[in-house]
């Protein structure tokens, strides 16, 4: 039997938002496997165990710029520490330029576009400099670049999530799908492009969910396609209920509008990056050793 930490509960916590104690009977279930404890976090307590995927831990801004064309454009995630310096003039500033420069310049990766000439030196040392100016660290963490012959359209919400959509059509159609997308932050287009690794974790929640139910085996089967198709509907955008007429998926709407969709960039300040509680560890520690 694996020796279930304060450092294991306090990770399957902050991934699933599920009660610390409740963490550690999953751990203790799954031998220590962080992955199965959380499946069985999910069995047990169903979507209250994946609000973690919508948290965001860091902070930031994200950037976009559009070519004056619509045919170029580029979205930029730069973090910080704090939420105050993300409202920083200079800060928000060097956010919108990184994505000017993305699109105008076409670097390769966050490397490259560090090693670009910016202001008196480099974006490099232009950051560096911000950050004595500042007396807080920030770092460029990714940047998605489109170059279409379609059109490109974009939507940033409060600084903090930035969508950038190539499609085809009139350009009120591409600034909807891009404030819907921002909405609902679905996974793919359709369904061929969520990952198969996650369809089959939810294949795995949903048949341990069926299995419960005492049913006999083809219900059971039917039971866990049904599951699948409800989450591949939920996380496609051309299968999502459409925004402002959900009477209608967004593919009927693409059709009414004789619009279509190829491609889109979803970022999110913080998404996946964790932040540390300074004052959780107390707590945990009394979940592991039972008091």
């Amino acid at each position: 039997m694996a020796a279930i930490t304060a450092a294991m509960v306090k990770e399957l916590r902050e991934k699933t938002d599920a009660p610390m104690m409740e963490c550690k009977k999953a751990l203790t279930e799954a031998d220590g496997d962080l992955a199965r404890a959380e499946e069985i976090l999910r069995v047990k307590l169903g979507s209250k165990a994946s609000k973690a995927a919508e948290r965001v831990t860091a902070e930031g801004l994200i950037g976009v710029f559009i070519a004056d064309d619509f045919k170029t454009g580029a979205v930029v995630e730069v973090n910080c520490e704090t939420d105050f310096v993300a409202k920083n003039d200079d800060f928000i500033n060097f956010v919108n330029q990184m994505a000017e420069l993305v699109t105008k310049q076409n670097p390769a990766d966050v490397e490259a576009l560090s090693a670009l000439p910016y202001g008196e030196g480099t974006v490099e040392s232009t950051r560096s400099a911000l950050v004595g100016k500042i007396g807080e660290n920030m770092s460029i963490r990714r940047f998605h670049r489109i170059e279409t012959a379609n059109q490109l359209a974009s939507y940033v919400h409060g600084g903090r999530i930035g969508v950038l959509v190539d499609f085809d059509g009139e350009q009120e159609v591409g600034k909807d799908l891009a404030m819907h997308i921002a909405a609902t932050k679905p996974k793919a287009l359709d369904a061929q492009g969520v990952p198969a690794e996650e369809i089959e974790k939810e294949r795995s929640v949903a048949e341990q969910k069926a299995s419960e139910s005492g049913k006999p085996a083809d219900i059971v089967t039917k039971m866990v396609e049904g599951s699948i198709a409800k989450f591949l509907k939920e996380v496609t955008l051309l299968s999502q209920p459409f925004v402002k007429n959900d009477k209608q998926s967004v593919e009927q709407m693409l059709k009414e509008k004789k619009a279509s969709i190829a491609s889109f960039a979803l970022y999110v300040v913080g998404e996946g990056i964790e932040k540390k509680v300074s004052d959780f560890a107390s707590e945990v520690a009394a979940a592991v050793s039972g008091n």
